[in-house]
């Protein structure tokens, strides 16, 4: 297993170098000039260029690119212009809140999709076969902002369910201690019951609009491979042994099933690292989806690459999960890693 794990590290760490470089290049080309953002619209052309000299923005290419990957070895993404504050802290800061959203969110799209995905390949032609296509459809249909300002007219502003779109937790009540930085777990940590009821209320609209995001081709996968699997012939030796019902789905069945199902997991959960940026700046979550939105309005460099880098980082990471859960669900991958 170790050796496994280090194995698809080292393979990594191309890819993870190509995003590195690239982010850097594509940074320096986008529109807009730092310097003249933050000098502002009646600058002089001298006050400009004092600017850009001392952000460092007047080298060769090649001069900042070094500076860049001299900084990155010692663990130093920057320091954010807008905010003055190092990268790496602002990161570490809202992590905890998009990490949060996006895992609950994931909760909830398994909780409905692999049980959804089932009971439609057990009974083809059904209603609930007719609802899982229906509810697929609408979740690769609908875009994810769409649907987030559709949640907030109806169960916000038509209905007044939800308390306002407007972070992770009421301003009139204060954080517990921070122990995971996830405010669910840390309210029911320090038992705190009106804070947990509060932040359940803040994120299950923004958490169920990424759930219906990635409700749709985890349920359409479960139901393909465990059609594909009720059809091998394994099954049918099962059911004429006399086993029951639940026996041949979930021993056999679904375990068979799982490999393709926690693949498209995977490739999932690397689309609601994406969607997480538009859900944040509906929902005004503070994570570092809404984070990199700001800084990439705002030419501030720092943030923009430091995002990227995270979220390659954590793709990498998600990889190499989903490859030792492979030897564990299956035991023929373990000699085909």
């Amino acid at each position: 297993m170790l050796r496994t794990a280090l194995t698809r590290l080292g393979t990594a760490l191309p890819s993870l170098a190509g995003v590195i470089i690239v982010t850097f290049l594509l940074t320096r080309v986008l529109p807009g000039d730092p310097a003249i953002y933050f000098a502002g619209p009646v600058a002089s052309p001298e006050a400009i260029a004092a600017i850009r000299a001392q952000l460092g923005l007047d080298q060769p290419l090649w001069v900042q690119f070094l500076g860049y990957i001299t900084a990155l070895a010692q663990g130093d993404l920057g320091n954010s212009l807008t905010t003055g504050q190092p990268v790496a802290a602002e990161i570490a800061a809202r992590l905890p809140a998009s990490a949060e959203l996006t895992l609950l969110g994931l909760f909830l799209a398994v909780a409905v999709a692999v049980p959804l995905g089932i009971l439609a390949a057990l009974r083809q032609g059904s209603w609930i076969d007719h609802l899982c296509r229906l509810v697929t459809t609408a979740g690769v249909s609908l875009p994810v902002f769409f649907t987030g300002l559709l949640a907030v007219y109806v169960f916000y502003y038509l209905l007044g369910w939800v308390p306002a779109p407007l972070g992770r937790l009421d301003s009139f009540l204060s954080e517990p201690p921070a122990r995971t930085g996830f405010l669910l777990v840390d309210s029911l940590l320090a038992g705190d019951g009106e804070v947990f009821r509060a932040a359940l209320a803040q994120i299950i609209l923004p958490a169920a609009t990424l759930g219906l995001f990635a409700l749709a081709p985890l349920a359409r996968m479960t139901r393909a491979a465990m059609l594909a699997a009720l059809s091998a012939e394994f099954i049918r030796t099962a059911r004429a042994s006399g086993l029951s019902g639940r026996t041949i789905v979930f021993t056999y069945a679904f375990r068979n099933a799982m490999l393709p199902v926690l693949t498209t997991l995977g490739m999932v959960f690397s689309f609601l690292l994406g969607a997480n940026v538009l859900v944040e700046k509906v929902f005004a979550w503070p994570g570092i989806g809404s984070y990199a939105v700001e800084a990439l309005i705002a030419s501030d460099f720092a943030p923009v690459q430091g995002f990227v880098l995270t979220m390659a980082v954590l793709y990498i990471l998600l990889n190499l999960a989903i490859d030792l859960l492979y030897g564990l669900i299956d035991p023929r991958m373990r000699k085909v890693a």
